[in-house]
């Protein structure tokens, strides 16, 4: 109950919106994928999905990187 005798404060400026992130799990996820691609390709499906998982995860640190 607010009382008639004080006045009420006036309402917060909402926050300032922070542009979102970029989406490195996107890249992550497309390394994986592609990795195991070039993997079936070459018959070394393990070695495909490090490599395009160490990719993935290269390019999601350089997006985050730049966007500090």
């Amino acid at each position: 109950m607010t009382d008639p005798q004080r006045p009420s404060a006036p309402p917060s400026p909402p926050r300032a919106l922070r542009p979102s992130a970029p989406a490195g799990g996107f890249f992550i996820a497309i390394g994986v994928v592609g990795g195991i691609l070039a993997g079936l390709a070459t018959g070394q499906v393990t070695l495909g999905v490090l490599a395009g998982l160490g990719f993935g995860v290269l390019v999601a640190l350089l997006l985050w990187w730049r966007s500090r």
